[in-house]
This record gives structure tokens, sequence and C-alpha cells, in this order.
């Protein structure tokens, strides 16, 4: 497979300095004292294969926008070296790119010469720019008099329609519509069947699991791990509740690398634990296949270690890719589960029927408090598939029935008649 990024040992530090003529002397070598150092990037090792759709995720300030924008050759790491290439599109944060005085029109020609076009390379992409951004007659009006939906929309057109070898995607998206952004999805899917490699930084984490082939988790300039996207993305919705709870027990004092080592595919405080999960046919046999239309019983126990009022415990389905399916709970459901001491155990079950397509989905299970903060929560816990000889699109099968008759058109005699 052909590397098309490549990433070796990459820092990228700045210096931070108490007042502006702190940092002439500085840039003289007169003076290091009044400076301190902030490391946005430590040491980074990663690597992009041709047609590949990587993603990145983490929280604000984790350098993922850093590390696109060195990738990108806007900035320069203060240590290592990128390798990259292919003709690059990127589409950073909003604002970057495009002139404000220029006209819409103006902003694509320039962007595309840029990148390499010719005139005539770019006379025949522009209508397919045009159509796509959809922004009317505002594309001969200044950029400056743009909303953001409408910025995006024409710069998102342009990256994607300049046949990029490799485009770099900022979570520039976050500002569209739904109209817009499941476009983007549709075109993303497209430029992975046509080989494009595409690096992607997103907080959508559905957006993640659906696009991307592989995915890292960052977190204070480092990468905490690569792999597939639904493990990252578990590992980092782990490390979110975790904080959450850190912080709702007042304990910020623990770093922000202990916390992420200890976020895995399990996590919670442990007021409870759930010794056991399984799936059930109406039988109430161990079933791993079942057909549309039947009933899934999903049974779950937990045993409390400390006194908790009113928990909740709670089911979520995944398809093979990680997109959330369905999920709920028994808040949700209206079921109240009453006051537990140590060392007592509940039993819950969730009969579900059976709507989903023919593929193999996941069972992540919870237990909770009132508010959503964990006490326990497993992810991907269970698998188990749903067979069919009838194939439809999308995730779920709707139980469709056809009902259809022949038209007989009238004669031009009997429309005379009529009339």
């Amino acid at each position: 497979m052909c590397v098309v990024i490549s990433v070796q040992n990459v820092s990228k530090v700045y210096h931070l300095y108490q007042h502006p003529f702190h940092r002439v002397l500085g840039a003289l070598a007169i003076s290091r004292r009044q400076k301190a150092e902030f490391w946005a990037l430590r040491n980074i090792n990663l690597r992009v294969d041709k047609g590949e759709v990587f993603a990145l995720l983490g929280p604000n300030g984790s350098g993922k926008s850093t590390l696109l924008q060195i990738i990108s050759g806007i900035l320069q790491p203060t240590s290592g070296r990128v390798h990259c290439s292919g003709r690059i599109a990127a589409l950073l944060e909003l604002g970057a790119g495009f002139n404000p005085e220029f006209s819409g029109r103006e902003n694509v020609y320039l962007n595309g010469e840029i990148l390499g076009l010719s005139r005539k390379e770019l006379d025949q992409a522009f209508p397919r720019i045009e159509a796509f951004a959809e922004i009317g007659q505002f594309m001969d009006r200044p950029v400056k008099e743009y909303s953001s939906g409408m910025y995006v929309r024409l710069a998102f057109s342009t990256a994607i329609h300049v046949d990029p070898e490799v485009l770099i995607v900022d979570e520039a998206l976050a500002v569209g519509d739904a109209i817009f952004a499941s476009r983007c999805v549709q075109k993303f899917e497209e430029l992975r069947r046509k080989k494009v490699t595409v690096f992607l930084v997103s907080h959508d984490l559905g957006l993640i699991k659906r696009l991307a082939d592989r995915a890292a988790f960052m977190l204070d300039g480092r990468i905490v791990m690569q792999g597939a996207p639904k493990d990252a993305v578990n590992q980092y919705v782990g490390f979110v509740l975790d904080r959450e709870r850190a912080s709702q027990e007042r304990i910020s004092g623990l770093p922000e690398e202990a916390l992420a080592a200890k976020s895995s595919f399990r996590h919670g405080d442990g007021a409870s634990r759930v010794i056991d999960v399984q799936i059930l046919n109406s039988a109430g046999e161990v079933c791993r296949a079942f057909r549309p239309g039947e009933s899934i019983i999903l049974r779950i126990r937990a045993a409390f270690q400390k006194p908790v009022s009113n928990p909740v415990v709670g089911i979520l389905i995944r398809n093979r890719i990680g997109m959330d399916i369905f999920g709920t709970n028994t808040r949700l459901e209206r079921a109240e589960l009453g006051d537990f001491e140590p060392g007592e155990e509940i039993e819950v079950e969730f009969e579900l029927d059976c709507l989903l397509s023919r593929q193999e989905y996941t069972l992540t299970v919870a237990v909770q408090y009132w508010n959503g903060l964990s006490q326990d929560w497993l992810d991907d816990v269970l698998e188990f598939r749903v067979e069919d000889t009838k194939d439809v699109a999308g995730v779920l099968n709707l139980n469709t029935r056809v009902r259809h008759h022949r038209v007989v058109a009238a004669t031009n005699h009997e429309r005379s008649h009529a009339h």
C-alpha cells in the first residue's frame, strides 16, 4: 500500500512570554528567562495510506488542528518531519483560504490556480462547484457578505471539485445544515470510492464511525491510541464520561492523562457492576441469530457496590461499523427501579421487536445514575446477527406491504363524453 501522509516524530512548541518586550529580547537571544513553553504536539507518529479515510478525534486543545496545519504546510514543526505526496486540498478553520474582498467566483479561481489547475480546468470544474455550493447570486458578491453556512458550502465545494489526491477537513462542516451535511457525507463516500485520501477532524462521532477506515484519539498533544474507528470513539467517549465524573466529584487535580489511561471499553465510578449480559429469543434461550419480526430479549444483571437510589439501566445497539442504531433505558421507558444497598442485585429485561435489516450488530449496556453519569458502562459486550432472505437498504426492515393495480387510461372518446 502506498503511503500518502507520513508524520515522523513531529513536535510543535510555542514560547509564551510575560510581556511583548520579552519576545524581542528572546528573538535577540539576550534573555531566555521570561518565557514559558507550551507543547502543542509531542512526538506524533502516524501514516495514512492511499485511498484511506483517517480521522482524528479528541477534546478541544488536544492538538488536532495544529497537526492538520502542519500536514497542510501552513505551520512548520519544531522538530520531526512530514511527508505528503499528491495534490492537497485543505478545508481548515472557517475563514482560512478565501480573500474576503474577492467574490466567490474569484476565490474559486484563485484557490484552484494555487493548487496548480489551469484556467481551462477551472472553467470545466466551475459549473459543478457552483451547483454543489448552491449560493445562487451570491457567487459574484464579496465573500465578506456571506453567512458562515454559505462560506463553508463554497469552500467545501471548491475543495472537492479540484480533483485533490489528498483532502484535509478540519471540523468545517459543523456549520452546515442537515441537507448539506448529508450531501457532504455522500461526497465523502464517492471520494473514497475514487481512492482519494481523506484526513478528517470532527466531533461528530457517528460521522467518524461511518466514514473512517482508521482513527486516532489525541489528548494534550499526544496520540493516545490508533485503531478501528469504533475503538477510538469508545475510548474517547469513556474519557469524556470519566472526566465529567471527575468534575462532578471535584477531583480536577487528577491529570487528564491518568483519566485517559483508565478510560477503556468499560468505564464508570463502580457504584454498581454489570455481572451478566444475555441475548435471548422468545423461548428464553440464549440466541445470537434472529429473523425480522422475532422478539429479542436483552437481559442485564448488575450488583451494587454502594447505596444507589433509582438507578438507570440502558442498552445501545450498534451496527458492524459502530453506528448507533437504537438505544433506550429504564428512565426513558418510565420504569423506576427503586433503591439498592451494597450487595443487592437487579435483573432487567428489554424485549424488542426485531425490525433490523440483515447484518451484524453489537450490544452495549450500562448502569447509570438518573442524571446520566455512569456507574458501569460496557461497550460492545456481545454481538448478534439478523438473518433474512430479503435485502433492504439501510439498517431497518419495516415490514413493507405493497399494493398495486393497473390504471387503464381513458380513451379520447371517453374523455370527450365526460365533458
